[in-house]
């Protein structure tokens, strides 16, 4: 009997269902508990291997609809589900909720502009010499993200109509309008008119319309992917939720600040697409790649948002969103070394090494401030 290839094994083999249901089953009966660490290390397996189905599904998905629409699918997906997380998190309140939504969609957004996308300039530029991507679809989606982050997140600091980094209701109701019409404006931008500009670029020129040769999958596959990426997901940030205990317990035997864990936990979370978006980097696909980073920043911001707001009319206590100096410097050095990064539609390793290196350097303000 042939045996086939990972490409080409079907979207419904046996452990990519088996793995979403078993984490669905593990949250289940662990939600709101307290857990030995023998649980713990079976909450942490079941957590990697509904990652691993969530990256696989994902990529049925993308198959099946092509890009940008795939990749569109896998960073709305997470970043609605961890929304969720996040409102119900700040409804638990606690001294932590207060900046919780500021801390979790910052900590996203540097993991996802320079994480992701350094990982994956690296991975391609180390494996085909040079990375190869559309600068007007990414220079696009940059300048996006810049704007909702500075319209989210730094202007609270210098406004005087609510005490300390926090907007008044009426301008929180500006921001949380503006990040969703901005997102949605970007996304109608990104597979609708300009969709083209979203595409793979071959390196003799043109958009690659094709992913592979292997087969579309059908309808009814695609939609059980559908389902079972959902499934995945939220085995994914409810594990991810579920193992924080311990993950707080470790930070603060360390010494470290509290606001490590939620690092911590975004680096879980955001796991299925670091994957995704490296296997696409190895295809020579860079361009995947970066929908998938910087969407997922710009979802993250322009979902978020909208969220807390609606939410802070029932919760209770103030809702800091103003970034720390340190942080709005990060952001800022983000922005331009992505937009040197975006400008040539090319990058090496040097490109790849940068990003990083931001990245490096907010993970180490984090654990030292």
């Amino acid at each position: 009997m042939k045996v086939l290839s990972a490409r080409k094994r079907p979207p419904g083999s046996i452990w990519a269902v088996a793995a979403p249901v078993l984490a669905a089953v593990v949250l289940a009966f662990t939600w709101g508990r307290s857990v030995p660490p023998v649980a713990v290390a079976l909450m942490t397996l079941a957590l990697a291997a509904a990652v691993l189905a969530a990256v696989h599904h994902a990529e049925v998905i993308a198959h099946r609809v092509g890009e940008p629409f795939g990749s569109l699918i896998l960073a709305v997906a997470v970043t609605i589900i961890e929304v969720g997380l996040i409102v119900m998190l700040m409804a638990g309140g606690g001294e932590q909720s207060a900046t919780l939504a500021r801390d979790t969609v910052f900590a996203a957004a540097m993991i996802t502009l320079n994480g992701i996308v350094g990982i994956s300039l690296l991975v391609a530029s180390l494996r085909h010499r040079t990375a190869i991507f559309n600068s007007e679809g990414t220079g696009a989606a940059l300048a996006t993200v810049a704007t909702l982050a500075t319209l989210s997140l730094v202007l609270p600091n210098f406004t005087s109509s609510a005490p300390g980094p926090e907007f008044s209701g009426a301008q929180l109701v500006f921001a949380a309008v503006a990040a969703l019409v901005l997102y949605c404006l970007y996304v109608a931008t990104q597979t609708r008119r300009h969709r083209d500009y979203f595409l793979p670029v071959a390196r003799e020129g043109g958009v690659l319309t094709e992913e592979d040769h292997a087969d579309v999958p059908s309808t009814r596959t695609a939609l059980i992917s559908v389902g079972l990426l959902a499934l995945a997901l939220i085995g994914v940030v409810g594990l991810a939720k579920g193992v924080s205990p311990a993950i707080e317990s470790g930070v603060a035997a360390a010494g470290m600040p509290h606001a490590v864990v939620g690092v911590v936990i975004a680096l879980l979370v955001l796991l299925p697409e670091t994957i995704a978006a490296v296997h696409a980097a190895r295809r020579d696909r860079v361009q995947t790649s970066l929908n998938l980073a910087i969407g997922s920043a710009m979802a993250s911001i322009g979902l978020t948002i909208p969220a807390v707001a609606v939410a802070s009319i029932w919760l209770h206590g103030p809702l800091v969103l103003g970034l720390a100096p340190t942080h709005m410097v990060l952001l800022a050095l983000t922005v331009l070394v992505g937009t040197l990064t975006i400008v040539p539609g090319r990058a090496t390793p040097l490109q790849a090494g940068l990003h990083l290196a931001i990245l490096a350097a907010y993970l180490e303000l984090s654990v030292i401030p």
